[in-house]
């Protein structure tokens, strides 16, 4: 026999074939058959792969597989982001540990450091995307800030702002006083942390009464420009229109009337602060009201509070406020308060609404012809509910600041002259031609970037060559499917349609596929934080304890909380994680794949899952050990194929035609369990042992040999096919080596053809020949294992009644039944003749009968059972009281409580199976 281990060990095989597969080419495009390209939602450059990714890109992976496998010209093109915020601060920590800041190097020196630093640590991601099993053509990986890449991206900036759709204005942003920039709303973290509601007294100019204003943010309190209360509410009808005191300065501010008050929160006064409030700036613009900015960029009260409080930080300004609000009586009382604080993803600081100067570009037109393009089904979601979210964002959509505040990305390319009038171009070089400016005129360029979005809303099309009409383009562009998760449905996906639709006039894909979110065994959110994050490569490896409790704890600042999450740990994983293997986790992934929003993942599929490779490939072993040195028919008519060899041949082709549906559904869960069941339950199960009396048989004659010898390695082969897309490392292991018995000395399992259902194999008299068979054989198995007879022990049953179907069966198959079900003979009775003392079974209207004399002591049968159903309701009896115990319900924990819930339904159908076994036992 070729020589196969005994045992599957993925780590011997994964990183060999998939150097090769690399080493040969076989990602690149083949230039044959249609098109159809998947673009890489590109990582950062400082990322590294985590649960989602691994998802994401394992389903992406499946998707360029089969469509290859299907004849169709694939490419998946590869590429990473610049990640602005997150490089830059990535190289500022190095930096910062020579105790040195960006600031010492300048703009030019720092940036050629961020370089330096891709070029050493940022392919980290990309060597992870390999071992996940990636077929990405690697010769055709981009990077946002390539040069071709950055002209494409200044190539848009410039015809935008031409237009007129982009300009610079100011407005109110998310400001991030740590890293001094304006940051996008997905990079901010709204969390609940507790708070402070304070009631502070405004008295009324006229000295006849005061308003009450409750707010969790008193410093904001000395840019207020108004306190708005509803139309309606009578309570303040009579004060809308008067003059007020703001405390602690000597401004005079009006009451107004806007319908964005609830009169029912708080005292049904709020206060107006435009400069540091989304909502209230809306307010501000409906009434006219100059917004007053009281922080510097770092978040220090300015020139615009009273002197007193001037260069104070937000929160000592806050602190001495109340002070005096207290001593001026003007502090009326103060409350708990849960509230949401918006923290910036990458410095953890208190993220401010603050009114600056920004580039941003007018998104309502852009959207016009997007809306469109779902409306029309030009582009499609998938699940199709996503596209509600998608129109939500869409018909709101506001403009879009595109400016950032870093030294690394994409500069901004305008240019200023001294008079402050700027200019676009390429570069100095362009707006000098452009511009007609002479050599004399001083220009300095912007010193903003550009927010990575807007980089990375080109990507479809421009890591494809664009502006220039290259082949790639032409070829490839649109791409076929979008994969990604619903969190960026507005800030990548719509920008990415609005882009490719302005600049190309066709859309960027055809469909988009929104995965759900990965989250763990119990419903919640990875996070380090929760101390409940995996590694993919972790699983792929496999992992020590000691190292995964490290890993898990490592640079958390709470101690109790690193307590926490050890303990959790050694709990979840005593003995750490084993290493599952590359196609295990995929075929998690895959099998997780269903149409929810959020997926569990459960790390005892991957054991499951892990059970299943070594199914397939001991199925293997048993194949090649039957069938190598041995003639297979191939070339001569001599072949004679037994009911066995029909049926599996014609299941075969329903799994090929469901694996086909599936795949073009989307419904990758069903495409992994149509495979599975297949596979583990109608091949190994079922087909392989029904192969083994035709191969040992003195009987069967050289013709039934070669044709059950032959469908074991041709279906073998279509399973690793129909498996490949999902499963590539073992599928292309045990395809090499059964591949040349069937005369095939193809380079790669992956450039083989997909299955495809050849209806001349479908024998619907051959599946239900053998659907009775399996019936006859489960109920004789499920008698033993009831009766607890040895499964060894050979059987005489007893049938009586049946149709003519069922006898002339019993008659035919006499071989297969004999010996799968381990019997010695059977006999028939007469419809009116009484068994002895039995066990029975039916079977549609076949009665079987397995006399119990010399078998089964029913005494100590029944004395067995009874002791097994006093274990269990001891078992049940425990769980109830802890459940039905209102101070462990309230204390618990929700998944222990679920835990144990599951528990006492699995026993109390455990306790129903043995009493209905006892009664039958007593029946006897």
């Amino acid at each position: 026999m070729t020589n196969i281990d005994k045992a599957y060990t993925p780590e011997t095989i994964e990183q060999r074939w998939y150097q090769h597969w690399e080493a040969q080419h076989f990602f690149q495009p083949s230039d044959q058959g249609h098109p159809y390209t998947i673009m890489l939602p590109p990582p950062n450059v400082t990322g590294s792969l985590h649960m989602g990714h691994g998802f994401g890109f394992t389903i992406i992976d499946i998707l360029i597989r089969y469509h290859r496998m299907c004849g169709m010209n694939t490419l998946w093109q590869a590429g990473t982001d610049h990640a602005g915020i997150a490089t830059q601060m990535v190289v500022e920590r190095q930096l910062n540990m020579e105790q040195k800041t960006r600031h010492d190097l300048g703009r030019e020196q720092f940036v050629e450091k961020i370089w330096e630093w891709k070029t050493e640590s940022g392919g980290n991601i990309t060597r992870q995307l390999r071992r996940l099993g990636a077929s990405i053509d690697w010769t055709r990986e981009r990077f946002t800030m390539d040069d071709a890449y950055s002209k494409a991206v200044t190539e848009v900036f410039i015809q935008l702002y031409e237009e007129g759709l982009i300009y610079r204005g100011k407005r109110l942003v998310n400001w991030d006083p740590v890293l001094l920039t304006a940051i996008s709303d997905l990079e901010v973290i709204n969390q609940e942390e507790d708070g402070s509601m304070w009631h502070i007294r405004y008295p009324l100019a006229d000295g006849h009464g005061e308003v009450i204003v409750a707010t969790t943010r008193p410093e904001t309190m000395l840019g207020d420009v108004a306190v708005a209360v509803h139309p309606d509410d009578e309570r303040y009808q009579a004060l809308i229109g008067k003059q007020i005191h703001l405390p602690l300065t000597d401004r005079l501010i009006p009451i107004i009337a806007d319908d964005y008050v609830d009169p029912a929160f708080g005292t049904g006064c709020v206060k107006i602060t435009p400069a540091h409030d989304f909502n209230d700036y809306a307010v501000g613009s409906r009434h006219q009201l100059e917004p007053i900015n009281i922080f510097t960029p770092t978040a220090h009260l300015n020139e615009n509070a009273p002197q007193i409080y001037q260069g104070l930080d937000r929160f000592k300004a806050r602190k001495q406020i109340l002070i005096d609000l207290e001593t001026a009586n003007l502090l009326v009382k103060t409350e708990k308060h849960q509230l949401k604080i918006p923290r910036g993803d990458r410095s953890n600081a208190v993220i401010e609404p603050y009114l600056t100067y920004q580039w941003y570009v007018n998104s309502k037109v852009l959207a016009e012809p997007a809306i469109r393009a779902v409306e029309t089904g030009e582009i499609r979601f998938i699940p199709e509910n996503w596209s509600k979210t998608y129109f939500q964002w869409m018909y709101n959509i506001e403009d879009w600041c595109i400016s950032r505040q870093l030294w690394w990305g994409h500069r901004i390319p305008i240019w200023y002259d001294r008079e402050g009038k700027h200019y676009v171009g390429h570069n100095e070089t362009d707006v000098r031609q452009r511009y007609q400016l002479a050599a004399n005129v001083e220009l300095k360029q912007d010193e903003d970037v550009l927010d990575t979005w807007f980089s990375s809303a080109l990507w479809p099309f421009a890591s494809l060559g664009w502006p220039e009409q290259t082949k790639d383009f032409k070829t490839f562009f649109p791409t076929n499917v979008l994969v990604t998760g619903f969190d960026i449905i507005f800030f990548w996906v719509a920008r990415m349609i609005m882009m490719s639709l302005k600049f190309t006039g066709q859309v960027p894909f055809r469909d988009v596929y929104i995965t759900g979110l990965i989250r763990d065994a119990e419903g919640h959110k990875m996070s380090k934080s929760k101390g409940n994050v995996i590694d993919p490569i972790d699983i792929i490896d496999g992992v020590e304890l000691e190292t995964l409790v490290n890993k898990r704890t490592n640079g958390l600042m709470q101690p109790a909380m690193a307590q926490k999450i050890e303990k959790s740990t050694r709990k979840e994983f005593p003995e750490g994680i084993p290493n599952y293997g590359t196609d295990a986790l995929r075929f998690t992934f895959c099998s997780l794949a269903s149409v929810t929003r959020e997926i569990r993942f459960d790390t005892t599929r991957l054991n499951g899952n892990r059970h299943f490779c070594n199914k397939l490939w001991n199925a293997a072993r048993y194949v090649l050990m039957n069938t190598e040195g041995h003639d297979l028919g191939l070339h001569h008519q001599s072949v004679e194929y037994s009911l066995p060899d029909v049926w599996i041949q014609s299941r075969l082709q329903a799994a090929i035609k469901q694996a086909h549906e599936h795949m073009h559904q989307y419904r990758f869960d069903l495409f992994a369990q149509t495979l599975y069941d297949f596979t583990w339950n109608e091949f190994c199960d079922w087909y392989l042992e029904l192969s083994k009396p035709i191969l040992t048989s003195e009987k069967s004659t050289s013709e039934q040999l070669r044709g059950t010898r032959q469908t074991l390695v041709k279906v073998l082969e279509q399973i690793l096919l129909l498996l490949h897309p999902v499963m590539p490392f073992i599928t292309e292991e045990i395809w090499q080596r059964i591949a040349p018995l069937l005369g095939k000395n193809g380079p790669s399992i992956m450039l083989e053809h997909y299955p495809e259902v050849n209806d001349m194999l479908h024998h619907t008299e051959a599946e239900l020949e053998i659907d009775w068979l399996k019936n006859i054989i489960v109920a004789i198995r499920s008698l033993r294992s009831e009766m607890n007879i040895p499964p060894g022990k050979q059987l005489t049953p007893l049938i009586r009644k049946g149709n003519q179907h069922d006898h002339q069966y019993f008659k035919n198959h006499q071989a297969l039944l004999f010996s799968l079900a381990k019997l010695d003979g059977y006999e028939r009775l007469a419809d009116d003749q009484q068994p002895p003392e039995s066990a029975s079974a039916f079977v549609g209207e076949l009665e079987i009968y397995i006399p119990l004399a010399g078998l089964v002591n029913k005494a100590d049968e029944e004395a067995r059972l009874m002791r097994d159903m006093q274990k269990i309701e001891k078992d049940i009896q425990l769980l109830q009281g802890k459940l039905n115990n209102p101070n462990f319900v309230e204390r618990a924990p929700k998944e222990v409580i679920e835990k144990d819930q599951k528990r006492l339904d699995e026993l109390v159908s455990m306790l129903e199976k043995l009493k209905a076994q006892r009664e039958k036992l007593m029946m006897i």
